[in-house]
């Protein structure tokens, strides 16, 4: 798919992954409709891009709430062509502690959010995806959502975060199999650590010891290594039901 005047949903789009994927698509000559619950940010960031980015404040895991955020988007530039899900929340916890057993609520916040959210924005994107026009293949759409390494080699405290990203993995391909009849494809980015203000603002006793985990380059990944890929996920029209770790080969230590 061409990028060029297509309409793209980035979730979590006003910071970190997704501002990087919202400034690629920017600049292959998409139109982009930027989903997140920080007003503030949204609206400077879609100020300071112009004309062809709105903002919109959406909570992800509530049906209301993206339903009115694609409502908005398809009145303002008539269509939904691909949806990408970089907003998520994160979580530091052992199973038991020292304080006794994970208070169940956390483990669902950051289940609603990551997985339920993911699942939430991608079914309701791709009902929109269905009424376009086909292209050469017949595709109307492109969903690309964010996993993480940790769905893969969660460390001591993650379970919560592992769990949530190791759903939007397995979600994949049978996403793929369900959309493929409405000519939607769906492909997964599992990044490792990336450069985001998050991390940024971490201090270096936790940010070297990742480093030294990453194989090659021995550094943190750049935003722009992951919109490069969402950019390529979108033009490749044959990538489809995969998901593919972007992370200079780390493989996590228990912790």
């Amino acid at each position: 798919m061409d990028l060029s005047n297509k309409v793209a949903i980035v979730t979590g789009g006003a910071s970190g992954l997704g501002l990087a994927t919202v400034e690629a698509y920017l600049a292959k000559g998409a139109k982009v409709v930027i989903f997140d619950l920080n007003v503030e940010q949204g609206e400077a960031v879609a100020a300071r891009l112009g004309a062809d980015v709105l903002f919109a404040q959406v909570n992800v895991s509530d049906e209301a709430s993206v339903q009115a955020g694609i409502a908005k988007t398809v009145e303002k530039f008539g269509a939904v062509h691909i949806a990408v899900n970089c907003a998520g929340i994160g979580s530091a916890s052992r199973t038991v502690g020292k304080n006794g057993p994970m208070p169940l609520e956390q483990f669902s916040k950051v289940i609603t959010v990551n997985l339920i959210g993911t699942f939430n924005v991608t079914r309701l994107a791709a009902a929109e995806m269905q009424k376009n026009t086909g292209g050469a293949d017949g595709d109307k759409g492109v969903i690309i959502n964010t996993a993480s390494v940790a769905a893969f080699d969660g460390q001591i405290g993650q379970v919560a975060y592992s769990a949530s990203k190791g759903g939007v993995v397995g979600m994949t391909l049978p996403l793929a199999r369900d959309l493929a009849s409405i000519g939607v494809r769906v492909n997964t980015i599992a990044p490792g650590i990336f450069n985001t203000p998050l991390m940024n603002a971490a201090p270096d006793a936790v940010k070297l010891p990742l480093i030294e985990m990453t194989q090659f380059p021995k550094r943190l990944g750049h935003p722009g290594e992951y919109a490069q890929l969402a950019v390529h996920m979108v033009e490749n029209s044959f990538l489809n039901g995969e998901t593919i770790r972007l992370d200079g080969a780390i493989r996590m230590a228990p912790r």
